[in-house]
């Protein structure tokens, strides 16, 4: 073997060492990726100078070879590409701040299809991180040229000899040292690269078997995939997880270059919706699972692949966000699921809402966040509603109809109150008659049930803003948004619709008091609690039996200052002391309460066991109503029941 030349490798530490310490020493494992990507290249090269005439005869079927001798302790990684002459070794692997695919890339531009990954020769020396000793042997495609072969120890000594290579390409040999013969076994070479060649448009062989999938979904033409194609992809990539809501195709090449395909998951207890799951790739080339910079956090739960050379690698997170490529990236990425669900919107109507159930949260918090995503989704927010809801079950789930204004329902089955979905532009063009530009609104259905069903059965129609974003973020921002518009929770007080017109009610002659002064006297009494104001009320109704005795009500104005305070201090928002207790006179309950109190007969100075009876039922009263409002701690769940077991005692010994 003669040996051509024999010398010390140009580093140039300044470009070289930033590079090291940011990347290639923080995961040995990267080396195959890197040989790879450069394998790739060097075929893609071949390819871009065949169309310029530049090539003899025909191209071979471009493949990477990759071979293992466990005797040996080689890895080897050949393809079948341009190779290089002796000349090019000496540029490209020597000195290596040069950078050959910035030079190719502007010699040769005929087809913009054929990207190079990287820059052939920073990449190489990921090797020497598992290597003791590297190996080139290359032939260069231009005819009569010379065979080369490389080594290095590692060290900046290099040697330079002809090769008995016949074939043009090249092959990169590595002598693993001691502590790296995890890379000598097929299993670990088969993970690493279906984790970061998995997609590269070039077959991959261990021996003879091909490796990696070669085919990448996202840079197809949507055209071309169907429905079938992008869930098998998902569940490619998240085995073993429940099929995708939605997804998007992104394909674009100006202002910057992106493909990708993201899928909107199942909000399921497993997921981290504030962890990323998409993977980043740049040309076909895995580089990171952790993409956080690049998508809006509102919608951080999305999955899926994003694949772009316009993104920095190598820099910092806070760098990365300021980048402004990267900031219209995520306003891309922002309308493009706009987009998706605005389609999803007009054309299926039962999809969008069964969408709706794990996605509205993020489009109400991305409206908060990002005014640009607030102005393109700001018709699509629906809002499940009372309206519909008592509708047979015979007539369909789901109308989709064509007049302004008209409800649509609920697909397959819904069983909680709100059954119906609407905008809250509908609600308000629908309601105008009975209460114009006023919203009623519930938080809780379960506590505030009561209050739900006294507005249905007056035709006032309620929506059920209930996720925890609403209460203490997306009511407010409404009422910036509409501006003329009074948004009212169910319990904050009683729509004078809800309430029977004053009619003159006639004066006790025996008390000088009129029944709702009796009924009044009879709570304050009993209760003997000031921060618990007594209002009487008689409620509207067919069945006074089927409305609350009592109900309390907690101001709206208060209410709304003590969770803001109670948010400020990141306490739990405790039930306010100050509060109302409305009273239905209507019910007969209350009108038996005063009939029996009037009945009742003083014992000397104390009072009749009648008077106790009065008394305890009241407060009765007031428990259950109290109860639907907020759970009891222990101690007050052990005085209410101790309570209700003596009412219950006193009323059995009447009988």
């Amino acid at each position: 073997m003669t040996v051509l030349e024999q010398g010390n490798i140009t580093i140039h530490t300044e470009n070289i060492f930033p590079i090291i310490k940011k990347s290639l020493y923080t995961d040995h494992e990267i080396f195959l990726r890197e040989l790879i990507s450069n394998s790739v290249d060097a075929i893609a090269k071949l390819k871009m100078i065949s169309y310029a005439g530049e090539v003899d005869g025909d191209l071979p079927e471009p493949e990477i070879t990759i071979n293992i001798d466990k005797e040996k302790k080689t890895l080897s990684v050949s393809d079948n590409g341009i190779g290089m002459t002796a000349d090019e070794v000496k540029k490209y692997i020597n000195q290596v701040a040069f950078s050959s695919a910035e030079e190719f890339i502007q010699k040769y531009q005929k087809d913009p299809n054929q990207q190079i990954i990287g820059h052939f020769g920073l990449g190489f020396y990921s090797s020497f991180m598992v290597a003791r000793h590297v190996e080139i042997d290359t032939l260069s495609h231009r005819s009569g040229s010379q065979a080369v072969h490389w080594s290095c120890d590692g060290s900046p000594a290099f040697e330079l000899s002809d090769s008995s290579r016949t074939t043009p390409g090249t092959t990169i040999t590595l002598t693993m040292m001691d502590e790296e013969q995890e890379y000598l076994e097929e299993g670990r070479i088969k993970q690493l690269v279906k984790t970061y060649c998995d997609f590269m448009p070039v077959p991959i062989k261990l021996g003879d078997e091909q490796i990696n999938k070669q085919k990448a979904p996202w840079k197809d033409s949507p055209q071309n995939l169907t429905d079938e194609d992008y869930l098998e992809f998902y569940r490619y990539l998240y085995p073993f997880q429940e099929d995708p809501l939605l997804w998007v195709h992104l394909n674009t090449d100006y202002p910057f270059i992106l493909n990708g395909i993201l899928y909107f998951p199942p909000i399921k207890p497993d997921v981290d919706i504030n962890k990323g799951q998409i993977k980043l790739f740049c040309n076909q080339v895995f580089v990171s699972d952790h993409c956080d910079q690049i998508i809006p956090d509102f919608l951080m739960p999305l999955r899926g692949v994003i694949d772009s050379t316009d993104i920095p690698l190598n820099v910092s997170r806070s760098a990365l966000t300021n980048d402004r490529t990267v900031r219209r990236i995520t306003d891309f990425i922002s309308k493009k699921i706009a987009d998706r669900l605005k389609q999803i919107y007009q054309e299926d109507r039962a999809k969008y809402i069964q969408c709706w159930q794990d996605v509205g949260t993020f489009v109400k918090f991305g409206s908060l966040k990002d005014d640009k995503f607030k102005k393109q989704v700001e018709d699509l927010i629906i809002y499940k509603t009372t309206y519909g809801a008592d509708k047979p079950k015979e007539e369909p789930q789901v109308e989709v109809q064509a007049g302004e204004g008209d409800p649509w329902q609920q697909a397959d089955g819904a069983t909680t109150e709100g059954d119906g979905y609407t905008t809250l532009k509908d609600y308000l063009e629908r309601n105008k008659e009975k209460h114009e530009n006023r919203v009623f609104y519930c938080t809780d259905p379960t506590a505030q049930a009561t209050y739900v069903e006294l507005y249905k059965k007056q035709g006032l129609e309620v929506l059920f803003l209930d996720s925890f974003i609403d209460t203490n973020y997306f009511v407010p921002f409404l009422e910036r948004e509409y501006s003329d518009v009074r948004f009212s929770r169910v319990d904050s007080d009683l729509d004078q619709t809800l309430i029977e017109e004053d009619k003159s009610e006639i004066i006790d002659p025996k008390t000088n008091k009129t029944r709702s002064e009796l009924v009044k006297e009879l709570f304050e009494q009993a209760l003997n609690n000031s921060k618990v104001t007594i209002r009487t009320e008689s409620l509207k109704t067919d069945n006074p039996q089927t409305t609350p005795p009592a109900m309390v009500i907690l101001p709206e104005e208060m209410r709304r200052i003590q969770e803001m305070t109670a948010l400020l201090q990141q306490k739990a928002v405790e039930f306010p002391e100050i509060h109302t207790l409305l009273v239905n006179t209507a019910h007969p309950m209350i009108q038996n309460l005063v009939n029996l109190s009037q009945g009742a007969i003083a014992v000397g100075d104390g009072q009749s066991s009648t008077g106790t009876l009065v008394n305890q039922m009241c407060q009765h009263i007031y428990d259950l109503a109290l109860i639907s409002q907020k759970p009891f701690d222990p101690e007050g769940m052990k005085s209410f029941i101790e309570r209700s077991n003596t009412l219950l005692t006193q009323m059995t010994e009447r009988l």
